[in-house]
């Protein structure tokens, strides 16, 4: 018996597996299959802010329901990152006006639906602080994954 038949047999067959996994690969990446484990979160959110009142205030519009203790929010305004983030939940904190409305404060309910707003106010600590005409970003990330970015003109 010779072993070079066995041989090519054995390499056409590893090439063929080869072709077929990168095929898979570009055929979910094309489509916008997610990998396994990374289960996207369908939640819309909107973002609206009054520069007078330093006050952010986010709108669960539509989808999943979010756990308020694997929520991170990150504030930018005109592209600079706040001195003091928000925590979440949280009811006085530097930074901040104390007593956020909605699910972000600590005495709200724990899953942010839709429907539900969350508020909160820049205290004149912190800085930079929206004025008018201010682009302001805010990003959310559940279970350090980015769920969504959101931007307005203030």
């Amino acid at each position: 018996m010779s072993t070079r038949a066995l041989s090519s047999v054995v390499g056409v067959a590893l090439l063929t597996l080869v072709a077929v996994l990168a095929a898979s690969v570009v055929g979910a990446t094309a489509f916008g299959a997610a990998p396994a484990g990374d289960d996207p979160t369908r939640t819309a959110f909107e973002l609206q802010v009054d520069a007078d009142a330093n006050r952010i205030t986010l709108t669960h519009s539509g989808g999943d329901a979010v756990s308020v203790a694997d929520l991170r929010i990150r504030v930018r305004i005109d592209g600079e990152p706040l001195a003091h983030q928000p925590p979440v939940p949280f009811f006085a904190t530097t930074g901040f006006v104390s007593g956020p409305t909605g699910p972000v404060n600590v005495a709200g309910d724990e899953r942010w639906t839709a429907g539900e707003r969350a508020s909160f106010e820049l205290a004149g600590t912190n800085a930079p602080l929206p004025g008018e005409g201010s682009e302001v970003t805010v990003a959310l990330y559940l279970d350090g994954r980015k769920l969504a970015t959101l931007e307005t003109v203030a």
